[in-house]
C-alpha cells in the first residue's frame, strides 16, 4: 500500500512539474512574441493625421445591412467574425465600395483601415483588391472615366503575390511599378495605412512600407474619392476605416505650445493593450522627448462615452500607464519624466453623437509639466 501511494505521489509531482515547465515556456514565448512585435515595428514611421474627418467601425449598422455611411455599385453587408471583434463590411464580388466623405481632400491626409482576407466564394485563397484615390467631377458616378475612374488618381492593387500601383491623369496612365511580395494571409487581419503629403504617398501593410512614391499625386488636382474594388475571387472584409487630415507638428505642439493631442496611439477595444500600429507615433514622441531631455510630461488618457463612467475612467488611467511603460521600456525615456492621469469621458472635444465625434474623443494627451 505504501509503495502504491509513493508511486502515485511521484507521478503527481512529475505531472505538476511538467505543467509548470509548459506554463513557463508559454509565458516565455508570449514575452518573445511581444518583443518581436515591438522590434518589427521599430522602423514603422506612419503617423495619422491630427483631425478625424471620417470614421466608421460599423458599430451603428445592423448585421446583414449595407452600411449607412457608404455607397456601392454592387452589394455588401455587415458581418461579424469569430476570430476578430467588432463588425465588418463584407463587399460583394466584382464591385466597389466608397465611403461617403463629401469633401475635397487637403494637401496632407491619412487613410487607415483593417482588412481580413477571406477565401473566395469557391474557396479561393488568392486575394486581390484595389484601392483608389482619385478626383471625380461627380463622386457619386461609379462609371465616370470607365476603367480609369475619375479625372486623375492613383490605383493601388494589393494581392497574395504582387503589390502594384499606377497613376493616371486625364484618362492616360503616367507611371506604375510592382513588387513581388506576399504580405497577406487568409483569415489573418492586416492594417493598411496611407499617408499623403502633397504629391507624395506612402502605403503600408502592417509595419511594412509597400510604396513610397514622390510624384504620385498631381499638383492642383482636388482629390475627393476613396474607392475599394473587389474582383470575382477576393473577399477582403474591412473595418475601422479612418480618414484624418493635417500633418501633426509634434515638436511645436508639445515643446512650444505645451500640449500635444494624439490620435495615433491605438488600443484594443476596452483594453489598455497598445496596438503595434502605434509605433510610428510613439517613436516620434520619443524623438521629441530625447531632443528635449529636460522636459517632463503628464500623459492623460481619454475615452468616448460608450460604457460605464467608472470603467471608462479606470480604462483611461490604465491606458496612460501603458503609454508611459512603453515609452520607458521600449524607447528609453526615463520613467521619472513621465506622469500619468486619466479623465475617462469627462473632457470631450466633440459630441459623442457620431462615430467621428467618438473617434476624436478617444485620444491621448501629452501635457508639458
Amino acid at each position: 500500500m505504501f509503495m502504491k501511494t509513493s508511486r502515485y505521489l511521484v507521478i503527481l509531482m512529475m505531472v505538476l512539474l511538467t505543467s509548470q515547465l509548459i506554463a513557463q515556456e508559454e509565458e516565455n514565448e508570449a514575452q518573445a512574441t511581444q518583443t518581436q512585435v515591438l522590434k518589427a515595428t521599430s522602423k514603422y514611421d506612419f503617423v495619422p493625421g491630427e483631425t478625424v474627418i471620417f470614421y466608421d467601425d460599423f458599430s451603428q449598422d445592423q448585421i446583414g445591412d449595407y452600411p449607412a455611411l457608404w455607397n456601392t455599385d454592387g452589394s455588401g453587408e455587415i458581418v461579424t467574425l469569430n476570430n476578430y471583434p467588432g463588425k465588418w463590411l463584407q463587399p460583394g464580388t466584382d464591385c466597389s465600395q466608397i465611403p461617403v466623405i463629401k469633401k475635397e481632400f487637403p494637401d496632407n491626409y491619412t487613410v487607415e483601415f483593417d482588412v481580413v482576407p477571406m477565401p473566395g466564394p469557391n474557396g479561393e485563397e488568392s486575394i486581390q483588391f484595389g484601392f483608389y484615390i482619385y478626383s471625380a467631377l461627380n463622386p457619386d458616378d461609379f462609371n465616370e472615366g470607365g476603367a480609369i475612374p475619375g479625372v486623375s488618381g492613383i490605383k493601388m492593387t494589393f494581392g497574395s503575390y504582387t503589390q502594384y500601383y499606377s497613376t493616371y491623369n486625364e484618362g492616360a496612365y503616367v507611371a506604375d511599378a510592382a513588387i513581388d511580395k506576399n504580405i497577406f494571409v487568409i483569415n489573418q487581419k492586416a492594417r493598411l495605412s496611407f499617408s499623403v503629403q502633397k504629391t507624395r504617398i506612402r502605403a503600408y501593410v502592417n509595419d511594412a512600407k509597400v510604396f513610397d512614391v514622390a510624384k504620385a499625386m498631381f499638383p492642383g488636382v482636388k482629390y475627393n474619392v476613396l474607392r475599394l474594388i473587389t474582383n470575382a475571387e477576393a473577399m477582403p472584409l474591412i473595418s475601422n476605416f479612418r480618414f484624418a487630415v493635417g500633418a501633426p507638428d509634434m515638436r511645436n505642439k508639445l515643446i512650444t505650445e505645451g500640449k500635444l493631442v494624439t490620435y495615433g496611439i491605438y488600443f484594443d477595444s476596452g483594453s489598455d493593450k497598445i496596438k503595434p500600429e502605434s509605433a510610428g507615433t510613439l517613436k516620434m514622441i520619443s524623438d521629441v522627448l530625447k531632443e528635449n531631455p529636460t522636459v517632463a510630461i503628464t500623459i492623460v488618457g481619454h475615452t468616448d462615452s460608450d460604457g460605464d463612467d467608472a470603467k471608462n475612467l479606470d480604462l483611461s488611467k490604465r491606458r496612460a500607464v501603458s503609454v508611459k511603460n512603453v515609452l520607458s521600456s521600449e524607447y528609453g525615456i526615463e520613467a521619472s519624466r513621465l506622469q500619468t492621469d486619466g479623465k475617462g469621458e469627462t473632457v470631450p472635444v466633440a459630441p459623442n453623437t457620431s462615430l467621428e465625434g467618438k473617434a476624436r474623443n478617444r485620444r491621448v494627451e501629452l501635457i508639458k509639466i
